[in-house]
C-alpha cells in the first residue's frame, strides 16, 4: 500500500508540473487562520463513509502549488499512523480540480488550513432513486400534449431517426448491455468501484457503473463516473470535429448523460456536473424521492443539468417526487416499464424520479439527433406546415413559424385552417445552420417545448411553491 501511494502521489505531481518532484524536504503549507478554514461538509442525509473524503482545490491553483500539495500528502503518509491500513488517494478528478481518498481527521484539518483548498466533503452514500412496482405508460405520455385516453394510452409516436448519432452515458448501477431492447447499441464504458469490472468500448448506450448491484455506493465514485463521462464525451466530440474537417461530415451528433441517483447535498458532485455541461455533455438528473426541496440534494441541485421530477399517469406530481426551484421539468415516473437484469428479455416495473430522468435524457438524445429539423429547431426560423393546434397548446411550434401565415394556420381552429392552402415545400433562404447545439440551448429549448400547466398535486392542489408546471414533450404530435 505504501509504495502504491507514493507512486500515485508522484504521478499526480508530475501531471501538473514538468519540474521533478523532490521528496528530500516536505512542503509546509501556508496556513489559513481559524476563521478562514476551508468549508467542510460532514452531515449527509443517507449516511457518511468513515475516513473517506473528497478534497477540491481552487480552480486557479498554480502547478507548483499543486506539486507542493501532493508533497504534503506524502509527508502526512510518512509521519502519521495509517487509517485502517488504507491511507490512500482514491480518484484524481479531471473535471473538478480535486481528488478523493482515505485520511485521518487530523490530516483533514491540516488540509482545510491550506490556502489552495476550496472545500472538503466527507464521502457519503448515494442511492438510486426508485421505489415500487406496477404498470407501464410513460412513452405514450411524452408524445401527446393532452391527458392520455383510450386512444393514446399505448400509442407512442416519434421520429424513427430520433437518437441516431448520439451517445448516452448511463451513470448508476450499470445496464444489461445484452438486452434485446438495445439491439447491440449498448456497451460498458467504465466501472468505477474497484471490486467490479468493465471494458471500454464506444456505443450509443454506454454503461458507467458507479453504484453496487444493491443500488448504493459512494459519492467519490459517482464524481469519478461523471469525470469519466465528461472526458469520454470530449474525446468523441474532438474525433467528430476531426472527421468533419477531413470528410465534411460526421455521424456523431453529441453526448447525453443520465444520473438516476442521488444523495445529500454535495458541492463536489454539483460542480462536476456543471463543468461536464460546460464541456458539452447534455445532462439529465433525478430530483429525488423524499417529497422535499430538491435544492438540498445532489446532483439535483446542479443548476446546469436538467433536473427532473416525477409525474403520474393522471398528470399529478408523484407523491414521492422532490420539488421546488431546482426542479426544471417533470416526466413520467410512476409505474414505468424498463429493461432489467437476468435475461435478454427481462423487464421490471419501477417508480421514482430515477424513471423520470431517463425519459428526459432520452428526449434530449432524441432532439439532439434531430437538430436541425422540422420537428425540432430552436435556433433557425423557417416556413413549414404547422400542425392544427390551439394557440395555447403549442407555443413552441408557433414560435418556430417565421411568418404571420404560419402563425395564423396554427392559431385558427382546425375547420378554418383546413381551408387555407398548405405552405409550399420550397422554403425561404435560411441563415447558416449552426453545426452544434449547446447543452444550455438544448435545455432552454426542451423547457420551451414542454407542455405547460398540465400538472397538479394530489386532490387537484397546486404544485409546491417554486415547482415548474412543465411536462416533457417530444413535439411529434399536435395533441
Amino acid at each position: 500500500m505504501a509504495s502504491s501511494f507514493f507512486t500515485l502521489a508522484l504521478s499526480l505531481a508530475a501531471a501538473v508540473s514538468s519540474t521533478p518532484l523532490s521528496t528530500s524536504s516536505f512542503y509546509t503549507p501556508a496556513q489559513r487562520t481559524r476563521l478562514t478554514l476551508a468549508p467542510f461538509a460532514d452531515n449527509h442525509r443517507h449516511g457518511a463513509i468513515n475516513n473517506s473524503y473528497i478534497v477540491v482545490l481552487k480552480p486557479d491553483t498554480p502547478a507548483e502549488v499543486m506539486q507542493n500539495h501532493f508533497n504534503f500528502l506524502v509527508a502526512v503518509h510518512q509521519e502519521q499512523p495509517l487509517v485502517d491500513d488504507s491511507f490512500s488517494i482514491g480518484h484524481v478528478y479531471k473535471s473538478i480540480n480535486g481528488y478523493s481518498g482515505r485520511f485521518s481527521r487530523e490530516s483533514v484539518e491540516q488540509l482545510r488550513g491550506m490556502p489552495e483548498v476550496d472545500f472538503i466533503e466527507r464521502d457519503q452514500i448515494v442511492r438510486t432513486q426508485d421505489t415500487q412496482k406496477s404498470a407501464p405508460w410513460g412513452l405514450a405520455r411524452v408524445s401527446h400534449r393532452k391527458k392520455l385516453g383510450f386512444g393514446t394510452f399505448t400509442k407512442y409516436e416519434y421520429d424513427s431517426k430520433g437518437g441516431e448519432g448520439v451517445d448516452v452515458y448511463v451513470i448508476d448501477t450499470g445496464i444489461n448491455v445484452d438486452h434485446e431492447e438495445f439491439e447491440g447499441r449498448a456497451s460498458w464504458g467504465a466501472t468505477i468501484p474497484k471490486d467490479d469490472y468493465g471494458v471500454a468500448k464506444g456505443a450509443n448506450v454506454i454503461a458507467v457503473k458507479v453504484l453496487g448491484s444493491n443500488g448504493s455506493g459512494s459519492m467519490s465514485d459517482v464524481v469519478a463516473g461523471v469525470d469519466f463521462a465528461a472526458a469520454a464525451a470530449k474525446k468523441k466530440a474532438a474525433a467528430a470535429d476531426a472527421e468533419v474537417k477531413a470528410t465534411g461530415k460526421t455521424a456523431h451528433k453529441g453526448s447525453v448523460a443520465n444520473m438516476s441517483l442521488g444523495g445529500g447535498k454535495s458541492r463536489a458532485l454539483d460542480q462536476a456536473v456543471n463543468l461536464a455541461v460546460d464541456g458539452g455533455l447534455h445532462f439529465a438528473v433525478a430530483a429525488g424521492n423524499d417529497n422535499r426541496d430538491a435544492c438540498n440534494y445532489s446532483p439535483a441541485a446542479a443548476e446546469k443539468a436538467v433536473t427532473v421530477g416525477a409525474s403520474t399517469i393522471t398528470d399529478e406530481r408523484a407523491y414521492f417526487s422532490n420539488h421546488g426551484d431546482c426542479v426544471d421539468v417533470f416526466a413520467p415516473g410512476l409505474n414505468i416499464k424498463s429493461t432489467w437484469i437476468g435475461s435478454k428479455q427481462a423487464s421490471n416495473i419501477i417508480s421514482g424520479t430515477s424513471m423520470a430522468s431517463p425519459h428526459t435524457a432520452g428526449l434530449l438524445a432524441y432532439l439532439l439527433s434531430l437538430y436541425p429539423s422540422k420537428n425540432f429547431d430552436p435556433e433557425i426560423s423557417y416556413l413549414f406546415d404547422v400542425p392544427n393546434v390551439d394557440a395555447d397548446q403549442s407555443p413552441f411550434v408557433i414560435a418556430l413559424g417565421s411568418s404571420l401565415y404560419a402563425v395564423a394556420r396554427a392559431a385558427l381552429p382546425g375547420w378554418a385552417a383546413s381551408w387555407l392552402p398548405a405552405p409550399k415545400e420550397s422554403f425561404a433562404p435560411l441563415p447558416p445552420v449552426p453545426g452544434k447545439i449547446t447543452p444550455d440551448q438544448l435545455k432552454r429549448a426542451l423547457l420551451q417545448l414542454a407542455t405547460p400547466n398540465m400538472l397538479t398535486d394530489a386532490q387537484n392542489a397546486p404544485l409546491p411553491a417554486g415547482s415548474p408546471n412543465l411536462l416533457i414533450f417530444n413535439n411529434y404530435t399536435a395533441v
